[in-house]
């Protein structure tokens, strides 16, 4: 009994401090024995860390040679060079490889190589020099750099022992290293053990190349080779000498934890292969030891068959490593990939979420600026999502592309999985009370019934709202210039001196054609008309007060919906006067109401990035507040999904429930989907292509469940969204489809490929096959002084 008081002891404080070498030790013998304690505290810092998540990189191998001066006793991947065969894979036959990987939907292009061949091996040496290289090394970066910029797979580089300027050389062309450090005992190099005659198996050759990664900010990758013939304690060693290098860089992403198969043909394959009780508590000491942050993954394929891998989760795993569709394990080809139908099944038995990421893992790839290449940068925030995973869907806001079965499965339940404790204290607060900054932020990552429950609880609050009312208005957009002094970075429909050529020739209305274009949308039977446009450099306020009064003096009876914060504060300057006053002026002139645009992210960090020159969230609130103390009122916009995330998204909506506390003005909040395609921000590889699917549904949400009691209306846009996107998110918290707008150029602009118009009966029919009631509205949510009957 004492003793397993002593184990249960060391137990809850490896969960919560990291423990000291002999500590370490004690408990890898204690595990050994009875390894079921040590895994539970595993999986508990494992959920606790991630949730009921388990990542895995869907790649590609290639092997670009199988020749390596060294001789493990347990290889069957290296041989001596073979007459007839090259020493080499060719660049085409790597592109081959790697366009097939591609094709099969592979993110990753993992290239396994034996160790500095040219050092042992003349034909090696012969083959480089043909081909114009020196080294092995510098023909694997060639081929990386060859893969990324013809298939778009991101190269990850595992060629045994490298130099600081090897590093440098493969950051340029590969998002990750890595080297398993299998054990650091220099016992195994002794004669007949695994690592004799085994040069680059020198424990401190190994480790200079995990410092010289930390060093270089190498997202990294490591690992131990369980049962070549080491202690349960110098085991502990490997992971404490991992942990040590990782505590000095903060490099290593992930420690993979593999198990020794004996091969026929091997000096090894005689010895007895570790135990399962010996690799669960190898897997639970990974997790226990190492920081929690660091990635423990265990290989499925190696385990016995899926009984086997999924002990893997119990003992603590939270990825299953490179799984490819196209090309075997070359290092064990004896052992097949499951299907990965099979091991997503699986995983969800358990209750976890299989979720696909890229060769960087999520916590890096957030934090790319660091730890990515600039030249390989664009490709990583190109295949990411809000998270750090891989972007698995080719939807994005604006493009003609259906609307993504595996998000809906998840929306309606059919993904079932565990939910985090936090998260479920959250959503009951949903309603009951305003939530905080961290856990809005929390409710943007749900993912397989946390997003079920997600978008129920919204869709609930929507109901207690807005019953099963769905409204419209039948309004025109007027974008009176694309011209803009300003340079936000997000924008492809301004022209100017700061942008780029993008769509279109610059153009600018005289008040008579906007005054035109009003009686037209009158005549046709709208209700209102939306004003806004770029900042031309010529404008003062001068310019918005005669646009006004154009629009009123042709159609008197027409609502004015116009002028961003932007406008009105720019406004305000050029005439020299206070805001609030220029406020005044607007309403005098006619403005009935002011869009929320212009607030994108109202939170300064992303601004300075995709906005740098334009008002700041303080000056957008000041803007907004004024405005609706003189009795305009407004809506509220978010513009969501280039370099943000979950945490600027809670910010944004914070923000906007703090002015409406105070001014009760905001008519709606709005979701504005990132429209990539012919931004600035994204052709200059800066940012994502727009919000995931998911993300979006999310955002629609999460903004009715954080704004519940302030903002009664959730607004989709379909222009964005396209008609089954505007659907689904009508699911998820949406009572409102916004206007018919008859033109709409911004977000085409973009590269949207949705409409410029939905009459209003398509609307009605659209709001019908929903089970809703449709209902035209005005600007301020009442009855419509005139009618638009839908046929």
């Amino acid at each position: 009994m004492e003793g397993i008081h002593a184990y249960r002891e060391l137990l809850e404080r490896a969960a919560e401090v990291s423990l000291g070498a002999e500590e370490a030790r004690v408990l890898a013998r204690m595990a050994v024995e009875d390894p079921e304690p040590a895994m539970e505290a595993a999986a508990r810092v494992r959920d606790r860390t991630y949730g009921p998540r388990i990542s895995y990189s869907r790649k590609v191998f290639i092997p670009l040679t199988r020749l390596c001066r060294d001789n493990c006793g347990y290889c069957t991947f290296a041989h001596p060079p073979r007459k007839g065969e090259r020493a080499y894979l060719t660049p085409e036959e790597v592109l081959e490889i790697a366009r097939d990987g591609a094709e099969a939907g592979c993110k990753e292009a993992l290239f396994t190589l034996g160790d500095k061949p040219e050092k042992r091996y003349p034909e090696a040496r012969r083959e480089l020099r043909e081909m114009g290289f020196e080294t092995t090394v510098e023909y694997l970066a060639h081929c990386c750099g060859l893969v990324a910029e013809e298939t778009g797979l991101l190269p990850h580089a595992n060629p045994g022992v490298l130099s600081e300027e090897d590093v440098r050389l493969l950051r340029g062309v590969a998002v990750s290293q890595g080297i398993m450090l299998e054990e650091v005992s220099g016992r195994l190099l002794g004669r007949g053990m695994a690592h004799w005659a085994s040069p680059d198996k020198v424990p401190e050759r190994r480790l200079e190349t995990l410092e010289a990664a930390g060093r270089l900010a190498v997202p990294f990758t490591t690992g131990l080779l369980v049962g070549i013939g080491e202690s349960p304690e110098e085991r502990v060693e490997t992971l404490l000498a991992i942990r040590e290098v990782h505590g000095r860089y903060g490099h290593i992403q992930e420690c993979i934890v593999q198990n020794f198969r004996a091969k026929p043909g091997t000096r090894m394959q005689d010895a007895p292969e570790p135990s399962e009780k010996e690799m669960l508590a190898a897997i639970a000491l990974a997790r226990l030891i190492l920081p929690p942050e660091v990635t423990v993954q265990a290989p499925p394929n190696l385990a016995d068959g899926e009984a086997g891998y999924l002990r893997y989760i119990d003992a603590g795993i939270n990825d299953w490593g490179g799984v490819s569709p196209v090309t075997p394990d070359h290092v064990n080809p004896e052992r097949p990939w499951p299907h990965l139908e099979e091991l997503e099944r699986a995983t969800g038995s358990r209750g976890y979420l299989l979720l696909e990421r890229l060769a960087v893992h999520p916590r890096y790839a957030l934090e790319a600026e660091r730890w990515v290449d600039e030249a390989l940068r664009p490709k990583v925030l190109a295949g990411m999502d809000a998270e750090g995973f891989a972007r698995v869907e080719s939807w994005a806001p604006g493009k003609d592309e259906p609307v993504p079965g595996r998000t809906l499965e998840e929306m309606r339940g059919r993904r079932p999985s565990r939910m985090r404790p936090e998260f479920v204290a959250a959503l009951a607060g949903a309603g009951e009370r305003d939530l905080d900054e961290e856990e809005v932020a929390l409710l943007f990552t749900a993912r397989g019934r946390e997003l079920a429950e997600l978008c129920r609880v919204a869709d609930e609050l929507r109901r207690e709202v807005n019953g099963d009312v769905v409204t419209y208005v039948v309004n025109r957009n007027i974008n009176y210039t694309n011209q803009c002094y300003f340079r936000c970075r997000f924008c492809a429909f301004s022209k100017g001196p700061k942008s780029l050529n993008l769509r279109g020739e610059p153009y600018l209305m005289d008040p008579g054609e906007v005054a035109r274009r009003a009686r037209e949308a009158w005549e046709r039977g709208a209700t209102e008309v939306t004003m806004v446009g770029g900042i031309h450099g010529r404008f003062t306020g001068q310019n918005y007060l005669d646009y006004l009064r154009a629009v009123k003096d042709e159609v008197p009876g027409m609502h004015v919906h116009a002028f961003t914060p932007l406008e009105v504060w720019q406004g305000a300057h050029t005439l020299g006067i206070p805001v609030d006053e220029f406020l005044v002026r607007l309403k005098e002139a006619g403005l009935a109401t002011l869009p929320g645009t212009a607030a994108e992210i109202l939170d300064d960090e992303i601004r300075r990035i995709i906005c740098p020159d334009k008002i700041n969230t303080a000056q957008w609130a000041e803007v907004m507040r004024k405005a609706h103390a003189i009795g305009l009122r407004s809506t509220s916009t978010i513009m969501f999904g280039h370099v943000d995330g979950p945490v600027n998204w809670a910010r944004h909506l914070l923000v906007l429930r703090e002015i409406q506390a105070e001014t009760g003005g905001f008519t709606e909040f709005i979701p504005l989907p990132f429209v990539h395609m012919a931004t600035p921000l994204f052709l200059q590889g800066r940012s994502r292509r727009g919000p995931a699917f998911a993300e979006t549904v999310k955002m629609h949400a999460v903004g009715r469940i954080a704004l519940h009691g302030y903002i009664d209306n959730v607004q989709v846009s379909w222009v964005k969204l396209g008609v089954e996107g505007a659907k689904a998110c009508l699911e998820a918290g949406c009572n409102d489809l916004g206007g018919t707008l008859m033109n709409e150029s911004i977000s085409r602009s973009a590269g949207a490929s949705h409409g410029q118009e939905m009459l209003p009966e398509e609307m009605e029919r659209m709001i019908r096959e929903i089970g809703r009631i449709p209902r035209q509205r005005n600007t301020l949510y009442g009855e419509p002084e005139r009618h638009v009957k839908a046929s």
